[in-house]
């Protein structure tokens, strides 16, 4: 295996983040999406939304890279409270503290060699270090390499669950919350 390591994203990595997104969207989640979602993917579009995103400072982009490869991106900033919200709306006491991992995409096949342990790895110990507590994320229910590795973190669901309109199909979401500082197994 060529050298891997995880890096904070720029500018110019915007293309590569839209083109990880919508192949792995196409591929990953052809079954969850509905097929208009996925053909209407404007690779402009999302490679311009990821330009803001990466230079906004809004949330924190880290790339997986191997060798001279990107092979996946992690997407992680202070939970809103709407996100980090109870299903009548409470805050947790903690609120202010939890970090939203918004996305987490490996590339299929560059899939199981570790990057996404560091993605979250590496994200988790940047935000613990400024104070942050605890994660949370939301993943499909169908979605179950996801859930899988969210659990091998130490991740688990909270109890709440949400519904998403994904182009007219509904999406149905589980919020996981787990620790910012964990060692994964090794397999």
């Amino acid at each position: 295996m060529a050298e891997a390591d995880v890096r904070e994203a720029v500018a110019s990595d915007a293309a590569e983040i839209a083109r990880i997104q919508v192949e792995t969207w196409q591929t990953a989640y052809a079954e969850i999406l509905s097929p208009a979602v996925l053909a209407g993917l404007d690779s402009a579009e999302v490679e311009q939304e990821w330009r803001e995103a990466v230079t906004s400072g809004a949330a924190t982009v880290l790339l997986a890279i191997e060798g001279h490869w990107t092979v996946g991106f992690c997407v992680a900033g202070p939970a809103p409270e709407s996100e980090v919200a109870a299903a009548d709306g409470s805050l947790p006491d903690d609120a202010s503290t939890t970090v939203l991992v918004s996305s987490l995409l490996v590339e299929p096949r560059w899939g199981r060699r570790g990057h996404a342990g560091r993605l979250l790895g590496t994200m988790g110990r940047r935000f613990a270090a400024h104070g942050a507590t605890r994660g949370i994320a939301w993943v499909p229910e169908s979605d179950s390499a996801s859930l899988s590795f969210y659990r091998a973190a130490g991740w688990s669901p909270d109890g709440t669950v949400r519904t998403l309109d994904a182009g007219g199909r509904p999406l149905r979401e589980m919020r996981l919350t787990g620790p910012l500082e964990f060692e994964f197994e090794h397999h």
